[in-house]
């Protein structure tokens, strides 16, 4: 059942009356094969990059378009998804008025751009088992709460969120929720993309940075309906992303077969860190992970920690986090690299 707002009620005033800015390349659109550019005040001579990047991706919209199944014009790109999550709450949260609700253990962002914004962060804990609590969220959300955010598969437990209780809240908080995908290549589920024509008040926010294995070139990517992109358009920097970033890109999403490669790899990794982490003696509990890391409980994180270090292997402590006293967060990396970390996890069982 398709649910109904009203996504101009929920843009702030300001925002609405907005002109964006006009860039010399967003008046006229070509690849520039034949054309003899003077219009930008650009240097004229040819170096690769001497000439400003397209303002609207084209191109590398269009393959990402293709591949996850959307429109073009439901696609928006950020300089990483900090950029993408800022956006959204300069174009939909009015400061010292509206509201958030993120829903910790999760990524600190959220709360970095709400107090960056003057927003207020409402915070409401998940679960024991790290699942959003419903009954919690409709008791602090008000009129004013414009955002739910909502990670899948979460940072830094590593669980995918039911897709149930996703529903639920999609249909019954007529705010925008926006759904964190970073982690969602190393994931069984689906992604929630495949939903945004049912639901107006949807948010998917996606990366090259973790599957992609681009996190050096800062692409985010964020999915919603046709309305919500082209707000975000208006007050989005007019050449956010940069030439290199797109030739890299599209470089990379053009050789999925690779990259499905090296997701299978860790995804083998994944499974074989997690069976040998149950055989060490300070580990008290590993958490399912459905990303490309695993959340353990140990029986000192501080300690452990710096053991690691000592011994050149860098790892989260997440033990200041709710919900996460004394666990650490191991990225699965290569088999090489895993191998090392094993060794060393076994040599300081008993330390």
């Amino acid at each position: 059942m398709k649910i109904e707002i009203n996504i101009n009620n929920l843009v702030r005033e300001n925002v609405k009356g907005l002109s964006p800015y006009s860039s010399a390349r967003d008046e006229y659109v070509s690849d520039g094969s034949q054309m003899v550019f003077l219009d930008a005040n650009e240097n004229p001579f040819e170096n690769g990059v001497n000439r400003y990047p397209d303002p609207q991706q084209r191109s590398l919209k269009a393959v990402l378009a293709a591949n996850k199944g959307v429109s073009s014009s439901q696609i928006l790109l950020g300089n990483g998804s900090d950029e993408v999550l800022d956006l959204i709450f300069r174009a939909f949260c009015e400061p010292k008025e509206d509201n958030v609700i993120s829903l910790p253990p999760t990524y600190g962002m959220y709360k970095v751009l709400s107090y960056i914004n003057n927003i207020e962060n409402r915070e409401v804990l998940l679960t024991e088992d790290f699942q959003p609590n419903i009954a919690e969220i409709f008791k602090v959300k008000d009129e004013h709460s414009k955002l739910l955010f909502i990670c899948s598969p979460n940072n830094p437990t590593g669980n995918g969120i039911s897709s149930a209780i996703i529903r639920e809240l999609l249909n019954r908080f007529h705010g925008l929720v926006v759904i964190d995908e970073a982690y969602i290549d190393f994931s069984s589920d689906v992604s929630w993309i495949t939903e945004l024509s049912n639901y107006p008040n949807l948010i998917v926010t996606q990366t090259l940075s973790k599957a992609y294995g681009l996190a050096g070139i800062r692409l985010g990517i964020c999915f919603a309906s046709e309305e919500i992109i082209a707000i975000l358009n208006k007050i989005k920097p007019p050449y956010n992303i940069n030439e290199l970033t797109q030739q890299r890109a599209l470089e990379r999403i053009e050789d999925l077969e690779r990259v499905n490669k090296e997701v299978l790899a860790i995804l083998k990794e994944r499974d074989a860190l997690y069976n040998v982490l149950g055989s060490i003696d300070f580990v008290e509990k590993i958490y399912p992970s459905d990303a490309n890391f695993i959340l353990t409980k140990v029986d000192d994180a501080t300690k452990r920690y710096h053991q690691l270090l000592k011994a050149g292997i860098v790892v989260r402590n997440r033990t200041t986090q709710p919900l996460c006293e004394n666990t650490l967060r191991f990225t699965v990396g290569t088999a090489k690299e895993n191998k090392k970390l094993i060794k060393l996890l076994k040599k300081i069982d008993n330390q």
